[in-house]
């Protein structure tokens, strides 16, 4: 039986494909247009090429998501090696310089020599969909963290007073900018006015940040260069970020709607720190099959927070933080670590034993999480919920 090894450099809009033999020698090597009929036939002349194919690839979505399905739909063997692993490894082989074709052939060689690839499997559908719709989220915050920095910029350069005694995350003081932006403004409005003027606009507390804003405008009667165009440009900023709330909000009840679906939403959110949002996260970085992973303390190292070896010569027992791992995932494990503080006693009485032993904030933290992981492993295989007193406790 000749075995054959085809990588794929994916791109955009063109791949190059790579096929060796188990001696390593090229026996195709062909840029294709990423479209399906030109994709078809690459496979089909790879596969006329040997009895089994085995093939890598460097993206595991984005522009090679349509080679990937093909690759899968017709039951192939797919690794996925990352663009890191390979720039590293090209190192090794002979010449300096870069072409998708080389690449594609170093893909190709390492899948033919490593054991250690995981294979790319079919997707959930739920999964899938959260992951475009938590992208789609933090894209979403990202854009409204940027906004309120802008906005909090130009309110400071005509009214430094009001920017610094509002909370520019909730949505009260953002209606008040969308009608006041400068002090003689609200002066000229007044205190009671202005009360109800917010109230009109369903704002909460109107009377406690209409008394706020009042002595803000109290405390400044110069009028800045600039103040009149400032103003039109905070109200358009203040518009943008309550347009971003309600965006974020709608995004937040549809992942709800599709992570409810899943079969381990209750075993998720049962762990204290893992809410609605924070479990799609790690569906979605994970790929929702824990199996995949083997063991916990893999899934710990892919989260970034496992510590790895670092030792040389007469030096051992020393440890680092790991440089490769899912930093989206890491987020995942180290919020819910620190959530889980404020609201489970078990998790902060070992957060605070290990602050008593010396470890620093973000230390005793990652070990929290670290802990939790091999939790949320357990009832994640076992299929039951989390429990403050474990069942064979209550046994015993």
């Amino acid at each position: 039986m000749a075995a054959i090894w085809a990588g794929i450099d994916a791109g955009k809009t063109h791949h190059h494909c790579v096929a060796i033999d188990e001696s390593g020698r090229r026996l195709l090597s062909r840029r294709v247009t990423n479209d399906e009929p030109e994709l078809l036939e690459l496979l089909t002349d790879v596969l006329a090429l040997g009895d089994e194919v085995t093939w890598g690839i460097d993206l595991a979505d984005g522009g090679a998501a349509l080679v990937i399905a093909l690759l899968i739909q017709r039951d192939q063997l797919v690794h996925y090696i990352s663009g890191r692993a390979i720039h590293r490894a090209s190192e090794s082989y002979r010449g300096e310089g870069k072409t998708d074709a080389k690449d594609a052939a170093v893909i190709a060689d390492q899948i033919r020599i490593r054991r250690d690839l995981q294979p790319l499997r079919t997707g959930n559908e739920t999964v899938t969909d959260l992951k475009i719709l938590t992208g789609r989220r933090m894209d979403l915050v990202a854009d409204r963290t940027h906004t309120v920095n802008r906005l909090r910029a130009q309110l400071a350069g005509i009214f430094p007073g009001l920017e610094r005694v509002l909370d520019l995350t909730n949505t009260g003081p953002l209606v008040l900018l969308t009608g006041y932006q400068t002090s003689a403004a609200l002066r000229r409005t007044g205190k009671k006015r202005l009360e109800t003027w917010l109230r009109n606009r369903r704002v909460l507390r109107a009377d406690r940040l209409a008394e706020t804003a009042w002595e803000a405008a109290g405390r400044q009667h110069t009028s800045l260069p600039g103040e009149k165009l400032t103003a039109q440009m905070v109200h358009t900023l203040a518009a943008e970020v309550i347009t971003l709330n309600r965006q974020v909000g709608e995004i937040d009840k549809a992942i709800e709607a599709r992570f409810r679906e899943h079969r381990d939403f209750e075993v998720i959110t049962s762990m204290p720190g893992l809410g609605v949002i924070l479990g799609a996260e790690l569906l979605a970085a994970t790929g929702g099959d824990m199996s995949a992973f083997g063991t916990a303390d893999r899934l710990a190292g892919f989260g970034g927070v496992a510590p790895v070896p670092r030792d040389s010569g007469k030096i051992s027992g020393n440890l680092r933080r790991p440089r490769r791992y899912n930093r989206r995932l890491q987020r995942v494990f180290y919020i819910s670590a620190l959530l889980s503080i404020r609201h489970c006693d078990e998790s902060r009485r070992f957060y605070e034993r290990k602050r008593a032993e010396g470890k620093r904030h973000i230390q005793a933290v990652l070990a929290l999480a670290r802990r939790r992981v091999n939790v949320l492993w357990a009832l994640l295989r076992d299929g039951r919920t989390y429990e403050l007193v474990p069942p064979t406790a209550r046994a015993a």
